[in-house]
């Protein structure tokens, strides 16, 4: 098992660097967008992470070692993260060949919210609980491959919604949302009604969320939930 295990690493790491460093030699940056392709290789080799039977599980490999190597950077950093403060909870049942790494801790920004990174989803919580089981594979799973077809569009638009909106949110809540807590309707605009969030918290069936403001944002999804095509 172990020299299954060491091979796909091994071959992974290698592919994930090759693949990377021909990426980031067209910036100059040949070397650290290797070790990057690496890194992610040989951990999800060693995990098994990548379905390698699957189209999907090969094209995940791919855009995670080229095109949303940017984000898959910040995938790995968490890993370390996680990995410094320590019982991040991995999750194999969610994660082996299923193209992303679950950990119910790892690195949370927020308390209580599950934040994912690349192909990593951090804090996914007590996931013996179908709620949370659900949460990864019909939401954090929706930012895993947003982030693979994206690129680097994804955290660029994420973060400038965010700022944005946050500004604009505060102007609103000053002129219209005044019997609401700012906080409240800030996250309103800047988290859940970011596109890429809606989007996601529609795929969960999850839409409108408990924390969104009533008088603010659409009361329809975005699109329709997994749950209804099953």
């Amino acid at each position: 098992m172990n020299d299954r295990r060491v091979g796909e690493a091994t071959a992974a790491a290698t592919a994930g660097a090759a693949l990377a460093g021909t990426v980031g030699s067209f910036v100059g940056l040949t070397v650290p967008a290797a070790a990057i392709g690496g890194l992610n290789g040989w951990i999800s080799g060693w995990r098994g992470v990548y379905d390698w039977t699957s189209a999907k599980g090969v094209g995940a490999f791919a855009l995670d070692s080229t095109w949303a190597l940017g984000t898959t950077a910040t995938a790995v950093a968490s890993h370390a993260v996680g990995a410094v403060r320590g019982e991040a909870g991995y999750s194999e049942r969610l994660s082996r060949r299923h193209n992303r790494h679950v950990y119910a801790r790892g690195f949370q920004p927020r308390r209580g919210f599950a934040t994912t990174f690349g192909n990593v989803v951090n804090g996914a919580g007590d996931l013996g609980r179908p709620r949370r089981a659900k949460l990864v594979t019909d939401h954090e799973d929706v930012h895993v491959w947003q982030a693979r077809a994206f690129g680097p569009v994804y955290p660029t638009v994420y973060l400038g919604w965010m700022i944005a909106a946050g500004v604009a949110g505060t102007a609103l809540w000053a002129i219209k949302h005044r019997d609401q807590p700012w906080t409240k309707v800030i996250e309103s605009y800047a988290y859940y009604l970011n596109p890429f969030e809606y989007w996601a918290y529609s795929r969960d069936d999850h839409w409108p969320p408990q924390g969104l403001v009533a008088t603010i944002g659409p009361r329809r999804p975005m699109v329709r939930s997994f749950a209804s095509f099953r």
